[in-house]
């Protein structure tokens, strides 16, 4: 494989991509970042070119100097040919399996050319398959030019009939704590810093509570996944997290910014939550596999 410079061809690329979402989506959003400034200085691999098979973004070299840091270490990869992936990912020029990293994709065929290159690189493999969703197309009369966040407030009351006030906003760094302390895959120092750096680059949004306390949240990353939504266990099923990803989806609507969301099938509500506000359901599913070297296990 071989790296993709040209911006020219990385449009073309992007727009060929488009014909394969969900299952390239992956690939899809990180391609957007790329072409946009490129905060997280990636790069994009094809097996060939213009007839390519195979797509891998992955972080430039001198970005991955943390053999440890799978968050930073992160592969994306599309296929329309996993038959021929497990030759593609042996080659040590396109994945460095010397350290902890992780592969990311919403196709399932990935899952046996991972597993058998990792067996032969004697490499563990932590694997975690989620539900993908994608937004449906926003109506005509739900899109605007204006590109500011139409910021809501909500009005709810207590046990005693008070009303209470709820309010939103942009997040930013300081916010990465509180983030990374609820975080399913964080909950440590190098999640700490990857948080940081995707609250720099990207959007994260949250619902404030009636004390001006952070309640409610969803951080964008650099594949374009809206990531590590949570609510307080006081503040849910009070509709937080279903303003959020509405609100979110109109925005990033507007700015023509790819946007989509993995959950765990057990979060029934969470589930229902977003088939409400317009997002539909992908079979295909949201894939992730942590590979470690066994002698760093």
């Amino acid at each position: 494989m071989f790296v993709l410079h040209d911006s020219q061809n990385l449009q073309i690329l992007h727009k060929s991509l488009e014909k394969s979402i969900p299952e390239s989506i992956k690939v899809y959003g990180a391609i957007f970042n790329i072409k946009n400034k490129n905060p997280f200085k990636m790069e994009v691999l094809v097996d060939a070119w213009p007839d390519y098979q195979t797509v891998i973004t992955r972080p430039q070299k001198q970005e991955m100097k943390d053999d440890q840091d799978h968050y930073t270490n992160t592969y994306h990869i599309f296929t329309k040919a996993p038959d021929k992936l497990e030759e593609v990912l042996s080659c040590s020029q396109v994945i460095n399996w010397e350290q902890t990293f992780q592969i990311q994709g919403c196709q399932k065929g990935l899952d046996e050319a991972i597993r058998k290159v990792a067996t032969s690189k004697s490499v563990q493999v932590d694997y975690v398959k989620t539900m993908l969703f994608i937004p449906e197309l926003l109506k005509k009369h739900e899109t605007s030019s204006n590109d500011k966040m139409e910021f809501f407030e909500m009005h709810k009351v207590d046990d005693n009939n008070k009303k209470i006030n709820f309010s939103n906003m942009f997040l930013d760094t300081s916010h990465a704590g509180l983030i990374n302390e609820h975080w399913a895959f964080g909950k440590n120092e190098r999640s700490l810093k990857y948080i940081e750096r995707c609250l720099q680059d990207f959007l994260g949004f949250g619902v404030l509570g009636p004390e001006g306390e952070l309640v409610s949240w969803v951080v964008m990353e650099q594949s374009c996944e809206l990531r590590m939504g949570y609510t307080i266990p006081k503040y849910r099923n009070q509709g937080n997290m279903s303003q959020i990803i509405c609100h979110l989806k109109k925005y990033l609507s507007q700015k023509e910014i790819p946007f989509y969301i993995h959950a765990a099938d057990n979060h029934e509500k969470h589930l229902q939550a977003l088939k409400n506000v317009g997002y539909k359901f992908c079979p295909c599913g949201w894939h992730q596999w942590k590979c470690t070297p066994k002698k760093c296990c």
